[in-house]
């Protein structure tokens, strides 16, 4: 059945790295919950940004960073999210405009409450918005600074 709104097709309980947390600390985070991205959030449990695998490996290990940089320094950007109780449709829609594959969801707090996905997306909408998704997100070129 069809998702109606975020929250129903969202991970639920996502967690975030802290921004003063290495790679090395987000690597082995993401190993143990067999993930491949961690939102980074502030002390203040505030949403700073998103780093993936490929963010350690393309945008540290490859430019020869050191793998205890802190996570804080890969939150560039803005970062996208959306409301729990946003529509699906809506959800799409702003990973589609953005191209992105992920989007975290806020609650009314605008604290962490879950992860929405390509999969997601898959999984919980019809094939043809799946198609569209992907085919904006393979448009994008690779962001790397």
């Amino acid at each position: 059945m069809a998702a109606s709104t975020v929250r129903e097709a969202m991970h639920e309980g996502a967690e975030c790295i802290g921004e003063d947390k290495t790679l090395l600390d987000a690597a082995k985070r993401m190993a143990e919950l067999d993930v491949g991205s961690l939102p980074i959030c502030g002390d203040d449990d505030r949403l700073k940004g998103m780093l993936t695998d490929r963010d350690i490996v393309v945008k540290a290990l490859a430019q020869d960073r050191d793998l205890g940089s802190l996570c804080g320094e890969f939150a560039q950007g803005t970062v996208h999210w959306i409301a729990a109780d946003a529509s699906f449709d809506e959800a799409l829609g702003t990973m589609r405009e953005h191209a992105v594959k992920r989007l975290c969801v806020l609650d009314d707090d605008k604290k962490l409450s879950g992860i929405i996905t390509e999969a997601d997306i898959a999984t919980h909408g019809a094939v043809d918005k799946t198609g569209e998704l992907v085919e904006a997100i393979a448009a994008e070129p690779p962001q790397h600074f």
